[in-house]
């Protein structure tokens, strides 16, 4: 998330808010920086004039320089500022004046340590005399309780008349403030707001009254600043004055379709200015002007948007047309849109490269000798080739010679610039992807590497068994002598380990770990977090543990990630090994599932689409700015032509490649139904009985309703899984309330959302129904790698329970899920119960965070015994996941019952069903008893054991315990 689910755009979406506040006079880069808030308290009796020297990780790193203090409150002084650098290891400060006199503390530096930093916000309070550094206010006094502070604003024009700033304190109302004063920088605005939120961040966008037009997206600054200054047309907030560029000049001149063009200047342009611009590369062009500061420039005959067109004027300066709304239409992919392969198609003879680059005016082949052990530079390259153009705007050339193990880039020159960008189908990278590389696939198959495949009846047969390659292994508690017995931490090949167990002090416990806890269970799929290669800054392949990431947070689509290679260096080595692990969990009866993450990447501007066709392959407002339904910075564009075979393409390649058994798509919601239509039509070419599922939210994201590939249009994509989150929340409570309980945990009235989630939300009656069409639609799940663990949760939820108590209502959800209709979705360590020490978003948090605690799992045996055994019930009874809603509506019956029991019947006549069953969640803190149907009932699982032995004879009626599931079998 990041990355990022529906919790996860919800959670990640504050934090990364700041990531995209700016440092003074710099503009950010999305997720790569850390607002830092200092409190400072200074002796009163003090007259310097006291400001900030701040740095970042070592002295010389960033940016060494002084920070004035730019707000106040009932403490003291405070500076806030945005350091264009995340998860900084520590960050340094000294309050000195500028002739670097120091004030007392700041004798011995000052630090800000990783573990004050959260959710990219280092904020501490500092007093004079004192050296400490406190993440919590000392005195216990308030956050921000109201807001004060000065907007001053520039515009080009000069023109405030009608301009005002609307202001709200993050997540609260808001409203209108004059720009009534006017200084040397412009006019200024005085935001004055309760904040009865308490909230860090005031939102603020400079607008005409009625909204006619408004400048730029919403902008967010700290609210305790006291000044902060806005420029027209910037989205920065600047907390000390900046300086500006008044001289006038061409801003944008960008192309809206193939005949009609937009160019916009900072400052008013006269009726006898019009004439003075001249134009290069276009047919009699005619210009009209829009108003003050826009003008209209339409063509005959379609723009050539590979030549170079440029703009002049005497007094605005010089233009380059760039492509702009045009990208975004049906017309350029109707030209442009290219249906052949791409990427490299090697031969020990010849390699041929293809590159769609319709926007370039040149593209030039970049080859490298890799270094063996080194990232590679610009000083390995050893070629450099011109491309040829040919149609709908692919570059190709062909190279002579075996080039197995030869990296590679393209040079793109565009009209303005000319940038360096990573194939987007290589399928092989070197060390942190920066260099594409030629590889011969034929040689990263492992000995042994079956095609046989392993074939699933029907979607609803699958227990899926969701983790991290990371988590898995790395369990090694320092000091207590255990460890995960996993001798490959962390990789690829530490996941088919085979034979491990828990260690005490170097010996082997009974407690199976890793593989062999995967074949324990009796799981049928395990899912992995995202394994291709992801975003450097996440996790540095040359230094692979020193930080720990999820990876939602794409850099190379269909290669994977090296730091779960043994040799990150070698671009087959990770190819190799990933193969490895899928067949080892081949060969022990396991199928596996990829984690893809095609909705976003890890930063629009800077990824090697956006470098390649600028602008093209996400999605933007109507004001263009990029949309954000991810809730991290930026959505792609499904629905183009060249992005919807981007991810088709790269689907398929996975499932040939690599043999891959399904496919999980991380917010599928911004998706186009079409595209993931095609996507299950080209796997079940590959193998009917490949999963494809994800998370079907619905999304802000400027898509058609209808054609947005979420839970409301699930009957337009047959065979395409939604995780259900009715059933996940009225479980458990809403993910997005710590506090709110469902129906395990004490809330009442939930027994319908139950019932939808155990008939697999298909339309079972009037009163039951949800969003599936067929039940292969539904998974159904309780916790996942996002929010609270389920225990944790229970923690939350239940904080005056015992552990005992909790173990129970932790059970019966299990129990619930292991009976209910759809595809069974298992979080890993849900079944002893796994915790995060309450960490709701671990996405970077360490491993002592994210590990499987084998020593938990030993110490609640007894739990896993009990999820062994419902996954034991579950495969044994067909009539627990049966493949139509027809059938589940013909043989499942709901029992009536009292607020909070849910009972029904499985009939024997349900396909491949060999006896009746029955069924009852009891949710109360009391025993309840039911009636049964007529005849003798076994009992086999009653909340302190599950499986298919009978553990009791049952007739006429039954006691059900409290917090239980009893099922039972005639």
């Amino acid at each position: 998330m990041n990355r990022w689910k529906s919790v996860c755009v919800v959670v990640l979406t504050f934090a990364l808010i700041f990531s995209l506040l700016p440092v003074n006079g710099l503009a950010l880069e999305k997720g790569k920086s850390t607002l830092v808030i200092i409190h400072y308290k200074e002796d009163k009796t003090s007259e310097k004039d006291w400001n900030l020297w701040l740095w970042a990780n070592g002295p010389d790193y960033f940016p060494n320089k002084a920070h004035a203090f730019n707000g106040e409150d009932a403490y003291g002084k405070i500076a806030a500022y945005e350091f264009p650098v995340d998860q900084p290891e520590k960050i340094g400060l000294i309050v000195r004046d500028d002739n670097w006199n120091k004030d007392a503390g700041s004798e011995n530096d000052r630090f800000i340590t990783k573990d004050m930093i959260k959710d990219g916000v280092a904020e501490v309070w500092i007093a004079s005399g004192s050296k400490d550094v406190s993440p919590v206010n000392p005195t216990g006094g308030a956050d921000v309780e109201s807001i004060k502070t000065n907007v001053h604003y520039y515009r080009y024009d000069n023109d405030y008349e009608k301009f005002g700033v609307w202001a709200w304190p993050n997540e609260a109302d808001g409203q209108r403030f004059e720009f009534n004063q006017q200084d040397a920088f412009g006019a200024v605005a005085t935001v004055s707001l309760a904040n009865a939120t308490k909230q860090r961040l005031v939102g603020i966008i400079p607008h005409i009254e009625g909204w006619s037009e408004k400048d730029g997206a919403d902008r967010f600054f700290y609210a305790g600043a006291k000044d902060i200054w806005l420029i027209e047309g910037d989205q920065t907030i600047y907390y000390g004055k900046p300086e500006i560029d008044r001289t006038p000049k061409i801003t944008s001149f960008l192309a809206d379709d193939f005949k009609k063009m937009t160019l916009k200047t900072n400052a008013p342009v006269s009726a006898d200015d019009i004439a003075n611009f001249s134009f290069t590369g276009l047919v009699n062009p005619v210009v009209t002007q829009l108003d003050a500061k826009t003008l209209e420039v339409t063509v005959s005959s379609d723009i050539d948007l590979a030549k170079v067109v440029t703009v002049t004027h005497p007094v605005f300066g010089e233009g380059v047309l760039e492509a702009g709304q045009v990208l975004r239409s049906d017309a350029f992919d109707q030209k442009y849109a290219y249906d052949g392969k791409l990427g490299v198609t090697y031969k020990k003879s010849k390699t041929t490269f293809r590159l769609w680059a319709p926007t370039a005016q040149a593209v030039e082949l970049e080859l490298y000798k890799l270094p063996k052990q080194a990232a590679a530079t610009t000083k390995d390259i050893t070629q450099e080739i011109e491309m040829e153009r040919g149609d709908r705007g692919v570059f190709t050339v062909t190279v002579k010679g075996d080039l197995d193990g030869t990296g590679y880039t393209y040079e793109v020159k565009h009209a303005k610039d000319t940038t360096r960008a990573v194939d987007p189908y290589a399928t092989a990278v070197a060390v942190n992807g920066d260099q594409g590389v030629v590889v011969d696939l034929k040689e990263t198959d492992p000995k042994r590497w079956t095609k046989s495949k392993m074939p699933l009846k029907q979607a609803t047969d699958a227990i899926i068994y969701e983790t991290h390659v990371r988590d898995l292994s790395m369990f090694d508690v320092t000091g207590s002598g255990y460890d995960s017995g996993i001798k490959q931490k962390g990789k690829y090949l530490g996941v088919v380990e085979r034979g491990t167990r828990l260690m005490k002090d170097g010996k082997k416990t009974k407690t199976k770990t890793g593989l062999d806890h995967l074949k324990e269970l009796g799981i049928t799929h395990v899912q992995f977090i995202p394994v291709y290669d992801f975003n450097t800054a996440s996790v540095d392949e040359t230094n692979p543990l020193k930080s720990y990431n999820w990876g939602y947070d794409p850099k190379n689509y269909n290669a994977p990630e090296g730091s779960y290679a043994t040799n990150p260096y070698d671009p087959k080595v990770r190819i190799t090994e990933m193969k490895q692990m899928i067949q080892g969990l081949h060969d022990n009866g396991l199928r596996a599932v990829m984690d893809v993450v095609y909705n976003h990447m890890f930063d629009a501007k800077a990824s090697n689409l956006d470098k390649i066709v600028p602008g093209y392959y996400y999605r933007y407002t109507e004001g263009g700015d990029l949309a954000n339904g991810t809730g991290v910075g930026n959505d792609t564009a499904s629905e183009r032509q060249m992005m919807h075979k981007l991810i088709v393409d790269s689907v398929g390649y996975w499932a040939k490649e690599y043999h891959w058994d399904g496919f999980r798509f991380d917010l599928m919601g911004i998706h186009d139904v079409k595209t993931m239509n095609a996507v299950k039509k080209t796997t079940t070419k590959i193998d009917p009985s490949i999963l494809v599922f994800g998370e079907g939210w619905s999304l802000n994201t400027p898509l058609p309703e209808t054609e947005k590939a979420n839970q409301t249009n699930a009957k337009q994509m047959p065979g395409v899984a939604h995780f259900n989150d009715n059933l996940r929340d009225a479980l458990k409570g809403s993910v997005f309330e710590d506090t709110d309980a469902g129906f395990i945990n004490g809330k009442t009235g939930l027994e319908t959302r139950i019932k939808r989630g155990i008939v697999g939300e298909i339309a079972y009656n009037k009163d039951i129904t949800g969003f599936a069409v067929e039940p292969n639609q539904t998974i159904t799940y309780v916790e996942a790698h996002d929010n609270h663990t389920l225990w944790d949760k229970l923690n939350l939820t239940n904080p005056n329970d015992t552990d005992a108590t909790k173990t129970k209502m932790h059970r019966l959800a299990s129990s619930i899920l292991l009976t209910s209709q759809g595809t069974t979705f298992i979080h890993a360590g849900q079944d002893f119960m796994r915790t995060k020490g309450g960490d709701h978003n671990s996405y970077k948090s360490p491993d002592s965070v994210n590990q499987l605690d084998w020593k938990r799992k030993m110490d609640r045996q007894q739990d896993v015994d009990y999820m062994k055994g419902l996954i034991e019930v579950r495969k044994a009874n067909p009539a627990l996941h049966l493949g139509s809603a027809k059938d589940i509506r013909r043989y499942l019956t709901f029992i009536d019952t009292t607020e909070q029991v849910v009972a029904y019947e499985l009939s024997e006549d349900a396909p491949h069903q060999k006896a009746e069953l029955f069924v009852v969640h009891n949710a109360k803190r009391a025993a309840v008893e039911l009636t049964l149907p007529k005849g003798k009932w076994k009992l086999i699982v009653d909340g302190k054991t599950a499986g298919t032995k009978t553990l009791r004879n049952v007739s006429g009626s039954i006691t059900v315990d409290p917090l239980s599931s009893f099922v039972l079998k005639k």
